[in-house]
């Protein structure tokens, strides 16, 4: 697939769940075997702020490079206009951007890319 040709908000949504069953599969390779437990670790790693933390990480660092830091840009500046409960609206539109690499790197199968910078990104907390 070719992920240029989708938008923003559109890479955001592939890109959430792609990260969403590697935070899962990280919880269960701490050996969590209650679900309740589980859960508890993925929202560690799924919630705005802390995805707006590991953007900003790999952006300051300089991991990403130039195209990523425009696919993460396409996703930030998509028309969102109302952030979650509890979210500062420039965490979530961070975040957004966060998931928008995610799914860009996923749809272009770029696996070894994408499974580095969610290893970095695990590794903040």
């Amino acid at each position: 697939m070719n992920a240029d040709l989708y938008n923003g908000l559109t890479l955001a949504y592939i890109g959430d769940a792609v990260y969403e069953i590697y935070i899962r599969k990280y919880g269960l390779s701490l050996e969590l075997t209650k679900v309740k437990d589980l859960h508890k670790k993925a929202i560690q790693y799924t919630n705005a702020s802390f995805q707006a933390r590991a953007i900003h990480y790999l952006i300051n660092q300089n991991i990403l490079m130039e195209d990523e830091i425009k696919i993460y840009k396409r996703g930030r500046n998509s028309h969102v206009h109302t952030a979650r409960k509890n979210v500062d609206l420039s965490e979530y539109l961070d975040a957004t951007g966060f998931e928008a690499l995610i799914g860009y790197l996923y749809l272009n199968d770029k696996k070894d890319r994408l499974e580095q910078l969610i290893e970095i990104s695990i590794g903040l907390d």
